[in-house]
């Protein structure tokens, strides 16, 4: 199984050579612990620079590559989305895991498309994370967060966010069994202080059990991997129990 840092070499794989904005705000996750007011700046710095080089108007495969080069070399954070109290749409570009990274990518090309010629505002970058990030692009408990991968792919292919190119790439049935998070919520604060909430995730990970998946086989990846473009967002899956 592939390391998830592995993951951001995979992706950033074959994308454009142009300056690295996070390579340059490495330090700031250090030296600023206000990292909602970084992200905001390294945010406003990308939309220029796209909008500056017209990468708006590239197709959104292509728009991703360049958004992605431009976060190349930021330190990898785990857990950025969790946090006390209610659940809120968090959003830090000071430190992104695999997820993240490609969440806020993808998001991030979606607003500069939409907005062709026009700066796009924190605020619709919030909403766009939102309606990606949560079960029906609607924020609830820490349960509407779509914490599967497989559950993400689902909801955001009937959101028509993605398509899930899997099957055409011949890929075969994948029985999913997941079910870590209900059977360890001491790994998740809101879980581990709320039955309710255990109870529900157990609920939903029944539903996402019950979801017919795909995925492409390790011993068939060279075959398709010519078929792989900029843009394309690949997940490993994992044979560890529960996920």
């Amino acid at each position: 199984m592939m390391h998830r840092r592995s993951f951001l070499s995979l992706v950033l794989a074959g994308c454009f050579s142009v300056p690295s904005l996070a390579q340059n705000l490495r330090k700031s996750r250090k030296k600023n612990s206000d990292t909602t007011a970084t992200s905001r700046y390294i945010f406003s710095q990308a939309g220029k620079q796209a909008q500056q080089l017209r990468w708006d108007e590239l197709p959104i495969g292509e728009l991703m590559g360049k958004l992605g080069i431009l976060l190349q070399g930021t330190p990898y954070v785990g857990g950025t989305l969790e946090g006390d109290g209610p659940e809120i749409c968090r959003i830090d570009l000071t430190g992104l895991d695999c997820v993240t990274f490609f969440e806020n990518v993808l998001c991030m090309a979606r607003i500069l498309q939409k907005h062709k010629g026009k700066a796009p505002t924190w605020n619709e970058f919030v909403n766009e994370i939102t309606f990606t990030r949560y079960r029906d692009g609607k924020l609830a408990d820490y349960t509407s967060r779509l914490h599967y991968t497989s559950e993400w792919i689902a909801d955001n292919v009937r959101k028509t966010v993605v398509e899930d190119i899997t099957p055409s790439l011949g890929g075969v049935d994948f029985p999913l069994s997941v079910g870590f998070m209900s059977a360890n919520p001491k790994y998740y604060k809101p879980l581990a202080n709320d039955e309710v909430l255990r109870e529900r995730m157990a609920g939903i990970e029944s539903r996402i059990n019950s979801t017919k998946r795909t995925y492409v086989p390790k011993s068939s990846v060279a075959m398709i991997e010519d078929r792989l473009n900029t843009g394309d967002i690949v997940c490993i899956t994992t044979n560890k129990t529960g996920l």
